[in-house]
């Protein structure tokens, strides 16, 4: 047995003492896992909890006092409530559309959490959306927009005006064998466009699925320092382990300069502002100092030339900035039984198939204006790297430098607690995988090897590593 010494064990006292403020009453203490302290504090010492209930995705991190408690409860109420349709009385939140997909972030993001994908071909799609283009580029390097429809296909519509479009979603299955005579069942979704409001798109269009996914701990991987990530890429695959993950340079709109894309399934975007005023702009039809012009394109605003605004813009800066802070300041579920031997056993078996080749366990964050933020040891489980996944998950449409097969490592923090907050397992970027196994099982391109590893497992080992997954 390691001995610990007084100043270690002192200062660990400290840092318990500092954290225990933030538990809330119905939170519950976890046992450390001796062969990787901490390992439970998923988001650091200051930005996890430790409640597993249907809330857990929605709590703030410890110690916030003040405005910034003020801030983080505003912003919240600007995240789950809806906005409507100006001019209306509720001035702060009118200005909904012209088009849209949701009425509020919450509408997709339910519980600060993932959506699920349509099951049926008529289903609400209630989270998932699609990006559109056609092949070129913008000025700035951006995916080139659908003349007619735009960057992104909105289903829904204010009173007066035709909604762009639907798509039906239907799935046909296939089977995957293992050496061991076990079977899985993928299922693979077929998309088409119907009700399109505004005539045919252009021949060659492109469309990229993708499903809302859970929001808590963005600020702490905004807190990486982007030295930590350019470190993880091995574009060339220098060590010729098969694995070649690369950064995706993306256009900021407040420095005009390119910058290092951390968030969105192809990491398309820099920071949490400018995520979080785009989707204000292209899911709800909100306008920012960001994104001040209507979500249009200039063939429906001839169409449209005298429609209510609510404002210009119409989220005002002070309350764009307290839903970033509140997005940036949701702490990360703990990790729960890690001193479980399965879950031990799974653990090694996910390193073991390199899994962990692109999803790295242990990051620390740079020093950051919210303190609970700064130089904590989290893990998140991502390099937040673009990695080629395969022709079987091709999108085929560029975003930025990410190819039609590349897709940013998706953190796996929170994965298990997805079904207890939002009622679902379903996971990739259009979530076609009903669970764990399925998403394995569709991995390819750098992940080849790692799927195969898995699949040499025997039953009861690759139960392990699912296992070890859900305790994340």
């Amino acid at each position: 047995m390691k001995k610990i010494t007084i100043a270690c064990l002192l200062g660990f006292l400290l840092l318990t003492i500092i954290y225990l403020p933030a538990c809330k009453k119905n939170e519950v203490t976890s046992p450390i896992n001796t062969e990787d302290a901490n390992e439970e504090y998923s988001g650091g010492l200051l930005a996890t909890t430790f409640d597993f209930s249907e809330n857990a995705f929605g709590h703030e991190v410890s110690g916030l006092q003040g405005t910034k408690a003020d801030d983080f409860v505003v912003g919240n109420s600007f995240f789950r409530n809806n906005w409507v349709t100006a001019p209306a009385s509720t001035t702060a939140r009118d200005g909904l559309g012209v088009m849209l997909n949701a009425q509020s972030c919450g509408g997709c993001h339910s519980k600060d959490g993932r959506a699920a994908p349509p099951e049926s071909p008529t289903a609400p799609l209630n989270g998932l959306l699609f990006r559109l283009s056609v092949p070129g580029t913008s000025p700035n390097g951006s995916p080139n927009p659908e003349p007619v429809y735009g960057g992104q296909l909105n289903n829904r519509a204010i009173l007066g005006v035709t909604p762009e479009g639907y798509v039906s979603t239907t799935y046909t299955e296939e089977t995957v064998n293992y050496p061991d005579g076990e079977t899985c069942k993928l299922r693979k979704p077929t998309y088409t466009f119907t009700n399109l409001g505004y005539g045919i798109m252009q021949a060659d269009f492109m469309f990229s699925p993708r499903i809302a996914n859970q929001v808590m701990g963005l600020g702490l991987l905004e807190a990486i320092p982007e030295a930590t990530i350019l470190a993880f890429a091995d574009e060339n695959d220098a060590d010729k382990n098969g694995i070649s993950g690369r950064p995706n340079k993306v256009y900021s709109v407040v420095s005009k300069k390119t910058e290092l894309g951390r968030f969105g399934w192809k990491a398309n975007q820099p920071t949490i502002m400018q995520q979080t005023a785009g989707a204000f702009k292209g899911d709800i039809g909100i306008t920012s100092s960001l994104f001040p012009d209507e979500n249009l394109t200039p063939a429906q605003a001839a169409l449209y030339p005298n429609l209510p605004n609510g404002g210009t813009p119409e989220i005002e800066d002070v309350n764009l900035n307290r839903v970033v802070f509140y997005m940036r300041t949701l702490a990360v579920p703990g990790r729960r039984n890690t001193n479980d031997a399965s879950v031990i056993k799974g653990k090694q078996l996910f390193t073991q198939v390199n899994c962990v080749g692109c999803h790295k366990a242990k990051i620390e964050t740079g020093f950051d204006i919210i303190p609970q933020l700064s130089k904590q040891v989290i893990r998140p489980y991502t390099d937040l790297l673009l990695h080629d996944m395969g022709t079987a998950l091709a999108d085929n449409r560029p975003d930025f430098l990410a190819t039609g097969t590349e897709w940013r490592t998706p953190p796996l923090w929170g994965l298990g607690l997805v079904k207890t907050v939002n009622g679902h397992t379903t996971l990739l970027h259009d979530g076609r995988a009903r669970n764990v196994e399925e998403a394995i099982l569709w991995h390819g391109g750098e992940a080849e090897k790692s799927k195969q590893a898995f699949k040499q497992l025997n039953k009861a080992e690759r139960l392990s590593l699912i296992k070890f997954t859900q305790s994340l």
